[in-house]
């Protein structure tokens, strides 16, 4: 496999650089971009550069626990959701923990709540870093 781990539809991540460890993520080959779920995004201004602070709710299984977090803002991006319709996303660079890896990935803010999964993990992220068993889940907990 070239050196790449072995995913499979449904893993567990960590984002250290804002202290989230164990989050379910939903590998999606078909997403060119990652998104991550968060609320009450909150855009700002520091040296000079745009900045946003937002709420992540770190555990599905713990909604009343919830995290204020803050990104650099690397761009606006135009995204197609998965019902089809455009939005506009802060597309963020942050650290991704999988499988003893670290590398940075991009990854756009939006409300995922309607979704099973807090983060998806799209094409962008996985890289040369993955190759994907869709017919399995957490293989990486071995």
């Amino acid at each position: 496999m070239n050196g790449k781990m072995l995913v499979g539809a449904i893993e567990q991540c960590d984002l250290p650089e804002f202290e989230i460890n164990g989050l379910h993520v939903r590998i999606d080959t078909g997403a060119q971009t990652s998104s991550l779920h968060v609320d009450n995004i909150e855009e700002f201004e520091q040296a000079g550069e745009s900045w946003v602070r937002f709420d992540i709710h770190p555990d599905i299984h713990k909604v009343e626990s919830i995290v204020r977090r803050e990104a650099r803002v690397v761009a606006l991006r135009k995204v197609i959701s998965s019902n089809g319709t455009f939005q506009k996303r802060y597309l963020i660079d942050t650290r991704l923990c999988m499988g003893g890896e670290e590398w940075l990935i991009e990854l756009t803010l939006t409300d995922r709540s309607g979704m099973s999964y807090l983060m998806l993990l799209g094409r962008q992220a996985m890289g040369d870093h993955m190759i994907v068993d869709p017919s399995r889940e957490y293989l990486l907990r071995s």
